[in-house]
């Protein structure tokens, strides 16, 4: 369901959110009340949240892997629409799980979160 960088991860999704944010160049109103804008253009940004790391903690660990990498961008490939798909250039932030079992020395994880956060506008 998920692309990062040219891989595919099957990763149960729990959740995730799309926002389109408005990006102004600059915006100021005036003593008469009226604001005045130069509109950048519109960013689409997601949150994603996924399921835990059973029954495939090899591909929970390999995107978390992904997901924490030094790297400054990332093509990212999310559903969007009914049926299409939407791929971006973005950076991560914000990346976090949550330990929910220990057992025989493995460890395992839920609710791994992550923003996308859009390099360039989607719509100007």
């Amino acid at each position: 369901m998920i692309t990062v960088d040219g891989t595919r991860y099957n990763v149960g999704v729990i959740s995730l959110k799309r926002k389109a944010d408005f990006l102004d160049k600059y915006a100021n109103r005036t003593e008469d009340g009226v604001l005045h804008r130069e509109l950048i253009g519109v960013y689409f940004n997601y949150q994603l949240q996924l399921g835990w790391s059973l029954p495939d903690p090899n591909g929970y660990n390999k995107l978390r892997d992904k997901l924490t990498e030094p790297k400054e961008f990332h093509t990212v490939t999310v559903p969007d629409g009914s049926s299409d798909n939407y791929t971006f250039t973005a950076y991560f932030s914000n990346v976090g799980d949550d330990l929910f079992l220990s057992r025989a020395g493995k460890h395992y994880w839920k609710n791994l979160t992550v923003n996308f956060i859009a390099r360039e506008p989607a719509r100007t």
